[in-house]
């Protein structure tokens, strides 16, 4: 399969090349495209057929549920049953952004949208031109990370094209997302809301509305039920074995040096994932600044960048650095958790 490349600015949105884009999504085609958060890989959320697409040009489990976006909040009612009232005042506090709900699901969603739910995952993306395709798309398009299961989500064009070229018909490059993460996934069917995924909404900006549940971040069970995105199944994770290093700071730097001479004399390439405060005391063959730690949104914004350029100097062995567990940190360690498969080292 040729894919066609289409490249738009973040001020405008192409609508040649929107609509042409909303037609293939109309035909039961594949089109990645940008988000707020990350890129997304779209089809048709109501066909059947569409989402069996998304699954294999993913290599994802057909069990792993998919979320719909939307493009208005008064279409919920044509994919959602029993819609509690908090529903509501959520999307109009969060509405369009990185907000993710989960609500029972009508019978026009089929069942390999949910991953075999009885339940939906519904967002409205603050995204100019995702919110033009789902309405030339016709108002549905279910859609996970463009990337290929299991790897970081790209964040970048670049990263679409390495994953999906071949796969997809069309994918439109509107350049670097703003937030770098996914969004946040808030279950409304349980009887107290839950939050099953963190993200850039977060608990404290959450509980003024309604008191929710928030999961242990070093949690590494995996359910046998993958209610929501990510929760089942390895996620985010580069290519190099990562290892978290929790613990003082020159404890923390005294470990890593000391694996890094040791991987190196085993002829591994190793990295290093630190923040802008500490980076420059570690010798390792590749060493990325995510940030510094006082700037959380810009840690977020680089995690998958910096998981993805280790990727390309294909690296053997990477090291991490903890970082903060409050507001948007949560969704920080979060994924590098996941991406770690949980093997952290406390010094």
């Amino acid at each position: 399969m040729k894919t066609r490349i289409y490249k738009i600015s973040s001020s405008n949105v192409d609508a040649v090349a929107i609509k042409e884009a909303g037609e293939i999504l109309r035909r039961g085609g594949l089109v990645a495209f940008p988000t707020e958060t990350v890129y997304g890989l779209g089809g048709d959320a109501l066909n059947d057929a569409s989402a069996a697409r998304i699954y294999a040009a993913k290599g994802r489990p057909v069990d792993n549920p998919l979320i719909v976006h939307l493009g208005r909040i008064k279409d919920i009612t044509a994919i959602a049953l029993e819609i509690p009232e908090v529903f509501y005042t959520l999307a109009e506090e969060f509405w369009p952004g990185p907000l993710t709900m989960i609500l029972k699901k009508s019978p026009l969603v089929p069942d390999s949208t949910t991953g075999g739910l009885k339940t939906v995952a519904v967002r409205m993306p603050n995204h100019q031109t995702a919110l033009k395709l789902i309405e030339m798309a016709g108002g549905f398009v279910a859609a996970p990370s463009a990337n290929l299961s299991g790897r970081p989500s790209p964040t970048k064009s670049k990263y679409v094209i390495e994953d999906m070229d071949g796969r997809v018909e069309m994918i439109i490059d509107g350049g670097e997302t703003e937030i770098g993460l996914e969004s946040t996934i808030l279950d409304l069917t349980t009887s107290r809301p839950e939050i099953l995924r963190p993200g850039s909404v977060t608990k404290e900006m959450l509980d003024p509305i309604i008191a929710t549940n928030f999961p242990d971040i070093m949690e590494n069970s995996s359910p046998n039920v993958a209610r929501a995105p990510g929760m089942k199944y390895r996620h985010y994770a580069p290519k190099g074995r990562l290892i978290i290093v929790d613990g003082e700071e020159k404890a923390v730097i005294s470990y890593i040096n000391a694996q890094v001479r040791k991987e190196k004399e085993a002829g591994l390439l190793t990295g290093v994932i630190a923040s802008s405060e500490t980076w420059k005391n570690y010798d390792a063959d590749e060493i990325k600044c995510i940030g510094a730690r006082q700037d959380e949104e810009g840690i977020a914004h680089n995690l998958y960048r910096v998981l993805r350029e280790l990727d390309d100097k294909i690296t053997d062995v990477i090291y991490s650095e903890t970082f903060s567990s409050e507001g948007i940190g949560q969704a920080i360690m979060n994924r590098l958790l996941k991406a770690a498969s949980y093997q952290v080292v406390r010094v």
